[in-house]
């Protein structure tokens, strides 16, 4: 899988595939969405932390693009307007059910220490694993929705993907050093929070994912014989970064970060049909028959 953030991407493969596209490929276009659709869908799934609404926005921001591919003019990369389109489609879009029932930092925490605490030896622990690790990456992901739209895209694509400022303040529409602020104050806010509420980056708070799993299990939020998050990817995001490896490091910020980037690289569950009916759209068979 081809990473479209890195430093080495060839942008000249994708330059090739709109030509054929333009020309009625169908094969082309299929070729095209593959190469960028784990990135959209995974984006878009730490936007949300819905499979369900993932999968819209992924369709939703291919159809928005390739509508408009007979105006690309290869003033930028193709990868450049290509998420340029996608970030500015996540910001715009209509705000989902889950944006709306995480507001805030205070509220979510508050909702978390709501849940009972339930003590697990050894052999719980090690029979729960994957859906403790469930509710670790569930969890995590719902502190970014504390975070406003702008500050969360931001967050992902700098911090979460490691993706150039250069390139994150193109995508953006704003200056590199403006990336590079706005990306410092969500990590402020982000990080802040979890020191004060989260056992993970904090051993003094009581929190704990472990011991909060059966209370999850018992309120039917988490399902251990149908995962949401721990499941469907070959790989976890740092390995797919600059580093390709978690930094080993004492500091405080590599810490939080390393938390974040450990979440999988998921696929799409209807990774299929999202291809096909973008295929089988009408505006997409015009552009493809004309």
């Amino acid at each position: 899988m081809d990473n479209p953030f890195s430093d080495n991407y060839f942008d000249s493969d994708d330059i090739e595939l709109v030509r054929f596209v333009l020309a009625g490929d169908k094969k082309a276009l299929q070729n095209l969405i593959l190469r960028h659709q784990v990135y959209i869908y995974n984006l878009a799934l730490k936007m949300t932390r819905n499979t369900q609404d993932a999968e819209d926005l992924t369709q939703e921001v291919f159809i928005k693009a390739i509508t408009a591919l007979s105006k690309f003019e290869g003033k930028s990369q193709f990868r450049t307007w290509l998420y340029r389109i996608a970030v500015n489609h996540f910001l715009s879009a209509k705000r989902k059910k889950s944006e709306l029932v995480i507001t805030d930092f205070q509220n979510y925490f508050d909702s978390i220490d709501a849940m009972p605490d339930n003590d697990v030896n050894d052999q719980e622990e090690n029979q729960l694993s994957e859906s403790i690790e469930e509710i670790r990456i569930s969890c995590t992901a719902g502190m970014l929705l504390c975070l406003d739209r702008e500050q969360r895209i931001i967050y992902i694509l700098g911090e979460m993907f490691e993706i150039d400022h250069k390139l994150g303040s193109e995508i953006l529409g704003i200056s590199t050093g403006n990336f590079r602020i706005r990306l410092m104050r969500a990590r402020q806010d982000l990080y802040n929070w979890m020191n004060k509420r989260c056992g993970l980056v904090n051993k003094s708070n009581p929190c704990r994912c472990a011991k909060k799993t059966r209370a999850y299990i018992e309120a039917g939020f988490v399902d251990p014989g149908n995962l949401k998050f721990n499941t469907g990817y070959r790989n976890r995001i740092y390995e797919l970064s600059k580093e390709k490896a978690l930094a080993i490091s004492n500091t405080v910020e590599d810490l939080y970060k390393n938390i974040f980037q450990q979440h999988p690289m998921q696929e799409p569950v209807t990774t299929t049909k999202i291809t096909d009916e973008i295929l089988n759209n009408d505006l997409i068979k015009l552009i493809l028959n004309s």
